[in-house]
């Protein structure tokens, strides 16, 4: 018993209360690994063209090599992007708690390096372009991008944490390894498991506290089962403290699809406190001079009343939706073109402002508005108009062409396997 008693305790020591992903096939490195990047102008936020992009599973060795990396930053400022299935949850402690003694910004993101285009971003020659200890020329894109299970914790440690609409955070329970030698009851082994979890409970419930987080996350943890997940979602994001913000949101990305178009997603927190509205943005273009709107947004089902939806580009410069959306199941959808100088008010501003006129029943008009950021919509506009056609106008877009339902909400398109 004495012997068993000893190994276990070294298994916890080293970290194996294990919250693991076969990291390769998910297309994750099978170490964590740490780097900085480079990328255009604006990449990061407004005036960041610089950061630290932290991927991969964590593994037993990640706490020092983050410990390393990060006495040679000497900018404790700039943000740090996190694209990781999970791994071993006591390094993940560790980490936590340097980025806590630096006052890190964290957010969620996946880091494409420019030199891998061509390849997979986790293969053995990108992996070494990422690791040579040099910047990283690349591009950020938080679609789909992820900090599940063991990474939830290392996000916690960052004194502001910010996970964008179509981004993703994930966690589940752990799950305890024993390497037995000897001959031992399986009543014995049950027994030594049972406190083992019970020990790493308490562990979390202590982080998780210390961290400034409220314990309704570590009373979520335990009902989910390892072979599990559950994406936290944007009311349980803001109410155990974790993203804060009353709009986050996304910024303008040019889309691939069958009809290209420039995508924005936001999250509204709405006047009860407790939940949150998600929204977006599609712009397209018809030819040179000719763009259509739509703004997507989930349903008010308790709200009948007539309204009037218009996005206003400076003072005068405006897109008025209308009064009559289109129902697209849960989700209601606006349309409208766009002149091209509403356009060029749209390219020029810092940013825009969203206008909702609701109707009551004594026919008066009450007008609730708020800002949007024009972030990335210059650069993806004009990628956008490369493919746009010159002067013969396309065909109004449909409700098909739209694809509303199935964007909304963002976090559906991450795939739940990638991250036990």
């Amino acid at each position: 018993m004495l012997r068993l008693l000893l190994l276990a305790a070294l298994l916890l020591a080293h970290g194996e209360v294990r919250a693991e992903t076969p990291a390769e096939k998910a297309g994750f490195p099978p170490k964590l690994i740490i780097y900085n990047a480079r990328g255009p102008a604006n990449s990061c936020g407004p005036g960041c063209d610089h950061w630290i992009a932290v991927e991969g599973q964590v593994d037993e060795g990640a706490a020092a090599r983050v410990d390393r990396f990060l006495r040679d930053v000497k900018d404790s400022k700039r943000p740090i992007y996190f694209h990781s299935p999970g791994g071993a949850v006591r390094p993940s402690y560790v980490i936590a708690r340097l980025l806590r003694s630096r006052k890190a910004v964290a957010r969620i993101g996946r880091t494409i390096a420019t030199a891998c285009a061509g390849g997979t971003q986790v293969d053995a020659a990108c992996l070494k372009i990422k690791t040579a200890g040099g910047e990283v020329e690349a591009e950020l894109t938080t679609r789909n991008a992820m900090c599940n299970s063991a990474c939830s914790y290392l996000f916690l440690g960052a004194t502001t944490r910010e996970v964008a609409p179509d981004a993703a955070i994930a966690v589940h329970n752990s799950r305890l390894t024993l390497l037995v030698r000897g001959s031992f009851s399986a009543q014995q082994i049950a027994d030594f498991k049972q406190r083992g979890m019970a020990r790493a409970d308490r562990e979390r419930a202590a982080f998780v506290v210390s961290m400034g987080i409220s314990r309704e996350l570590d009373d979520l943890i335990k009902t989910v089962k390892f072979e599990n997940l559950h994406v936290l979602t944007r009311a349980e994001l803001y109410r155990f403290g974790i993203d804060t913000r009353p709009l986050p949101e996304t910024a303008w990305t040019l889309e691939a699809a069958s009809r290209p178009y420039v995508r924005k997603i936001a999250a509204a927190k709405q006047s009860d406190g407790a939940s949150f509205r998600t929204m977006e943005w599609r712009l397209f273009c018809e030819n040179k001079d000719r763009a259509r709107l739509m703004f997507v947004r989930e349903s008010d089902q308790g709200d009948g009343g007539l309204k009037t939806m218009m996005l206003t580009a400076g003072s005068d410069k405006s897109v008025a939706f209308g009064r009559y959306p289109a129902r697209v199941g849960k989700f209601e959808v606006w349309s409208d073109i766009v002149a091209p100088d509403a356009m060029q008010a749209m390219l020029t501003a810092s940013s825009l402002q969203m206008g909702e006129g609701t109707r009551d029943a004594e026919g008066k008009t009450k007008l609730a508005t708020f800002d949007i950021d024009t972030l990335g919509l210059g650069k993806s506009w004009t990628q956008l108009l490369s493919s746009c056609p010159a002067n013969t106008t396309r065909p109004a877009a449909t409700s098909s062409s739209l694809n509303a339902a199935p964007a909304i909400p963002p976090v559906s398109a991450v795939p739940a396997t990638s991250a036990k």
